[in-house]
Formats: C-alpha cells, structure tokens, sequence
C-alpha cells in the first residue's frame, strides 16, 4: 500500500511534468519521476519535514523541493496528499491559484 496520493490534478502534473523533460531525455525524465517518489516516500514518513509558505496558502499544506519542482502536500492527512507539483520558476500568483483550486 502507498504511503501517499495524488489529488487528480497532481498526478496530471507529474505526468506533464514527465513528457515535457523527456521531449529531450527521456532517461532524465525517468529520473526526475523517481527522484520525487522517493522523496514522497520520505514525506510520507516524516510529514513535518517541508515546509510552510504562507505567501502561496493559508492551508496546513507544505512543500518540498526536487530539482526545480515544487511538491505540494497536506501533511496531516493518511495517507499523505499531494496536491500540485509545480515549476518552481511559476509566478506565485500562479502557484498560490492553483493551490486555492485544489482542496
């Protein structure tokens, strides 16, 4: 059983997130994809440890980084929610949008 899952939006993002970096490198793509479900892994077992941006939500949520991706996650919830994965280089105004649309 996962320790984690993704809002539907999430998952659309990893998938996107997949195919645009595997336009050139298809390796890299398969890196970057496992490199943020171990890194769910680890959150799933230690929730606390991302962190709060206050500017992007008022939610509980967290993020961690990987690369250049933001993971967005609700860390009280089991099993551990993901709400968006996102391009770090996004505008916060975007970012804080997408997070409010996403419960």
């Amino acid at each position: 059983m996962r320790r984690y899952a993704f809002h539907p939006a999430a998952s659309i993002d990893l998938r996107e997130i997949a195919s645009f970096i595997a336009e050139d490198n298809p390796d890299a793509a398969l890196r970057v994809v496992d490199e943020i479900h171990a890194t769910l892994v680890l959150l799933a077992r230690f929730p606390q440890q991302g962190h709060k941006r206050p500017d992007l939500t008022s939610r509980s949520l967290r993020l961690a980084v990987v690369r250049e991706y933001l993971i967005a996650y609700a860390p009280d919830k089991k099993p551990l929610w993901v709400v968006a994965i996102l391009h770090g280089r996004r505008s916060p105004k975007t970012m804080a949008a997408i997070l409010r649309s996403r419960p």
